[in-house]
């Protein structure tokens, strides 16, 4: 295999590593939600037959409607409306008139024969000529004669009585059915009246004539008054947990059909449910997938920190999981989960981002976990309730670097969650009392301390675990009671104040463009921990005795010199120091050339091999290896000048940054240009602060002798 092939065959070896490292806790993830959470979308079916006696008591695992009694309970409404008719205006004034004509024509009939002597059969044949002809082949003239013989007033109130009797009939309307009972009325008010009994029997008989059905069968008004009646129906409603059937009744016919509706019959197993919730964690592990990829590429993340969010995951999955087999609707035990705990833990361990995108993954799987395993139900409440106590420990967890901010974003925390739990009792419209309020508040608040509690539990035994660093190790490792610190400081006195004055640049570096400060402080007081084990060979060990390196060729010398960081990484390793520190030890000289020796040995001898003077490396693989790199070189440079001025102090550290830049030893970091002239301003207006000008105040000794 050639060197072109082995190399491709290496490079695709090592993308496949990466995507496996990312994508593997991912499934892992996803799988583990799954399992877990087939309890609440997958309904348990179960073997019936009618009349039957069930062996345990269901209840119903959806919310549906149960359309044939809707349907039936519609019928009944509508059946039960009454028809609807329309009053004809028209028709009551048309049979007004034909009373009315009746009695003009009698006055006109009466006022003809005023001075004739007339009989009551010619008057009552003569009025027969004057009506309509309808009205003339309905009454007999022999009903007429008792009106053309009766008096005036007896007249006209028989004309009033008729067509108020008429009018009040016909107001609320006639229909065919009630037309006989409207005759009866109509007789019976004027046989009580006070008319003379030959006219009575008269004016009924026109009465009579006059009432007609005048209210009329009305489709469209009596089809939306069905239509009211329907839309005023409820439907009919099987509800989520609602029992359907005890134990040791008897399934009626009535019974297996609501079980039928609610999908409880063995013939009826749905698998959809099983596939919707394996898409759904996948699509969440999908968001763990996509954040382990963004944070392996900008070296943000290692399969480590991966490996702790995982951890971290099955933790609160596992821990709402056990919640929710305790929560009910009367007793939503989950406003005590310490939720915050998991945000609060990958933001220590991991970074910001990532603890607010697996907060809202977990409270998304809340919505699941909590639903009392009724398929088909997300609790909502318990999903906004666990975002905003995990979000409000990621945001009031602000300062990692004080031992006692996990303490004090858990007030914040439980603020924020008395404030949802007021928000979604008040929002419920339910009375409550003074001890319910009490007893939720006190949920929210025991979810915070115990969210406080765990993490301080659980974070040195997650960081033992897994090697990795948080801030609050960084702070124990820069006590500066650290055994190694100690050694440093009482063996080779001089790299101790080096490696101080290298913090205090690499930190104010690191900070100026977005890299872990505390990192590169702490890392850079162990950086020169090598020196230790032959400290009079550097220069800044030498005080008062020569240099050993006057006695020594510059092969040996550079053997000693170059040693030093491997030295340092094996001390380090020995203590069990974290790997980054152990890591930014070694790197700090990348492969540079130790100039001195390199052509010191030039002098003597001009075959000298490059190598033999270079670092073994590796170059710097990180912002902040590269930076205390830089720091390392700046600040011995400095040191070696008296009295160094702006001007020198900026060309020194442009000058090996440079030299750096220009030698590749930049080359596997991922420091950019700018980034570089942000990292060169801060070191040298760090510098510039250390070494600004000083008032020279003259000798003590020279003032008394001149006051003298």
């Amino acid at each position: 295999m050639d060197n072109h092939t082995g190399g491709g065959l290496l490079l695709y070896i090592k993308r496949y590593s990466f995507w496996l490292k990312a994508g593997l806790p991912s499934l892992l993830f996803a799988f583990f939600f799954f399992v877990l959470s087939i309890s609440n979308v997958y309904t348990e079916t179960y073997h019936l037959e009618k009349f039957s006696t069930a062996n345990e008591t269901i209840r119903s695992p959806i919310t549906i409607e149960n359309e044939r009694k809707t349907q039936q309970k519609i019928r009944e409404a509508t059946q039960s409306v009454d028809e609807r008719y329309t009053v004809s205006s028209a028709i009551t004034e048309e049979r007004v008139g034909k009373v009315t004509e009746i009695f003009d024509a009698v006055n006109k009939t009466r006022d003809l024969n005023v001075n004739a002597e007339s009989s009551s059969y010619d008057k009552a044949a003569q009025l027969k000529t004057l009506l309509s002809d309808d009205i003339s082949e309905a009454l007999p003239s022999a009903l007429f004669r008792p009106l053309v013989d009766a008096g005036k007033s007896d007249l006209d109130e028989a004309h009033s009585l008729l067509e108020s009797s008429l009018m009040a009939a016909f107001k609320d309307g006639i229909r065919a059915a009630d037309l006989s009972d409207a005759e009866d009325n109509l007789k019976l008010k004027i046989k009580y009246s006070s008319l003379p009994e030959d006219m009575k029997s008269a004016i009924s008989d026109i009465g009579v004539f006059a009432l007609k059905e005048n209210a009329l069968f009305d489709p469209q008004k009596t089809d939306q008054a069905r239509k009211e009646a329907a839309s005023q129906i409820e439907p009919v409603m099987i509800r989520a947990g609602e029992v359907l059937v005890t134990k040791g009744s008897t399934i009626t016919s009535e019974i297996y059909e609501e079980l039928q509706i609610a999908g409880l019959l063995d013939t009826q197993r749905n698998g959809l449910p099983i596939i919707g919730l394996a898409l759904f964690s996948l699509l969440l592990g999908g968001i763990m997938f996509y954040e382990s990829v963004r944070g392996l590429r900008s070296n943000k993340l290692t399969i480590r920190h991966i490996a702790v969010i995982l951890l971290v995951s099955f933790f609160m999955v596992t821990m709402m999981k056990i919640m929710s087999l305790y929560a009910t609707t009367s007793q939503p035990v989950y406003y005590a989960l310490p939720a915050a705990t998991g945000a609060m833990l990958i933001k220590l361990l991991c970074n910001e981002r990532l603890a607010i995108i697996m907060s809202l993954v977990y409270a998304v799987m809340a919505c699941v976990l909590f639903n009392g395993e009724i398929a088909g139900v997300l609790n909502a409440q318990a999903g906004i309730y666990m975002a905003l106590s995990q979000l409000a420990g990621a945001y009031f967890l602000v300062n990692t670097k004080d031992k006692l901010a996990i303490v004090k974003s858990s007030t914040g925390v439980a603020g924020v969650n008395i404030l949802a739990l007021l928000f979604f009792l008040f929002i419920s419209f339910e009375k409550y009392s003074w001890f319910e309020l009490f007893l939720y508040c006190g949920y929210g608040v025991m979810a915070a301390f115990l969210a406080a509690v765990l993490t301080i539990g659980l974070l040195p035994f997650i960081e033992t675990g897994f090697g990795l660093l948080s801030d609050n190790k960084l702070l124990m490792l820069a006590n500066p009671n650290h055994p190694l610190l100690r050694k440093i400081l009482t063996e080779a006195p001089g790299t101790y104040h080096h490696s101080v004055m290298v913090a205090n640049l690499s930190e104010s570096a690191c900070e100026s463009v977005g890299a872990n400060g505390l990192l590169a402080r702490v890392a850079a007081y162990y950086h020169d921990l090598g020196k230790t084990v032959r400290p009079h060979y550097f220069i800044e060990n030498q005080m008062g005795m020569r240099n050993p390196h006057d006695f020594l060729d510059p092969e040996q010398s550079a053997e000693i010199i170059i040693n030093h960081p491997y030295d340092g990484a094996e001390l380090l390793k020995k203590e069990k120091l974290p790997e980054e520190i152990i890591d930014i030890a070694k790197q700090h000289h990348g492969t540079t050339l130790l100039k001195y020796f390199y052509y010191k040995a030039k002098e003597n001898d001009t075959v000298v091999r490059e190598e033999s003077y270079r670092y073994p490396g590796p170059k710097p693989q990180s912002r902040e290896a590269a930076i205390v790199a830089i720091c390392d070189s700046v600040e011995a440079a400095v040191r070696s000048l008296n009295q160094p001025t702006e001007e020198e102090i900026q060309e020194i550290v442009h000058g090996i940054i440079e030299n750096r830049l220009l030698d590749g030893q930049f080359d596997d970091c991922n420091l950019t240009f700018k980034e570089l002239n942000k990292v060169e301003r801060s070191i040298w207006e760090t510098l510039h602060g250390i070494y600004h000008s000083r008032i020279q105040y003259p000798n003590p000794g020279k003032l008394e002798r001149a006051a003298k």
